[in-house]
């Protein structure tokens, strides 16, 4: 198995999260996002998104989009599971997946902030306040559902699920870039259990062969 994967991109960084949490080992090969070589012909040639991740299994299967990846490993490796069985439990676990997948990161990525600086001209402080509005948008729902519905050391219990493999990568974004968490606090509780776990700290950015400070 191999995962296309840029140390700092947090889609990857869910993917890694998952293989790590199922011990499965995948070979890793880094897409530097910086330099552009998503964009390569060579690239696309494999995934025509060029994006990270990109996933191959044992068959030649190549497959892109961390939460399909995830569905995917799922499938293949059902223990320990990543979704819990209950269907409301399950949904609750989708929806603070999705909530992160779908309404935080695709306005925050990489490609969005180069459109923004590029096309639109906008201003490093001006795309900083872009960053911070969505992250903090995206964060007070996550911390509501959290009051809301969640319990344990976790998303949604004493076990990690795809809900925690996606909250870490964005929480990790938002210290990153000096952004004010406080707000969160069951944000930040889960996030910092998760930081003492061996499966996160090896998914970690700089755990990865293409880490650089």
């Amino acid at each position: 198995m191999h995962l296309y994967s840029f140390f700092n991109s947090s889609t990857s960084y869910r993917v890694r999260i998952a293989l790590a949490i199922k011990g499965v080992k995948a070979d890793y090969k880094g897409i530097d996002l910086r330099a552009g070589e998503q964009r390569s012909e060579d690239y696309r040639a494999l995934n025509p998104a060029a994006g990270v991740p990109w996933l191959v299994d044992d068959q030649g299967n190549g497959l892109g989009q961390s939460l399909a990846i995830i569905d995917y490993l799922e499938a293949l490796y059902p223990e320990p599971p990543l979704l819990p069985a209950e269907p409301l439990l399950r949904a609750r676990t989708l929806e603070l997946a999705n909530l992160i997948a779908c309404d935080i990161h695709p306005v925050n990525n990489l490609r969005v902030r180069k459109y923004l600086a590029n096309e639109l001209a906008l201003s490093e402080e001006q795309q900083e306040r872009w960053y911070r509005y969505w992250l903090a948008e995206g964060l007070a729902a996550a911390e509501a559902l959290l009051q809301r519905h969640g319990f344990g050391d976790y998303c949604f219990g004493d076990t990690p699920t795809v809900a925690d493999c996606c909250l870490v990568p964005q929480v990790a974004n938002g210290i990153r870039t000096n952004c004010d968490l406080t707000p969160y606090p069951g944000v930040m509780a889960v996030y910092h259990h998760c930081q003492q776990q061996p499966a996160f700290q090896q998914a970690a950015p700089d755990q990865q062969p293409d880490y650089k400070p």
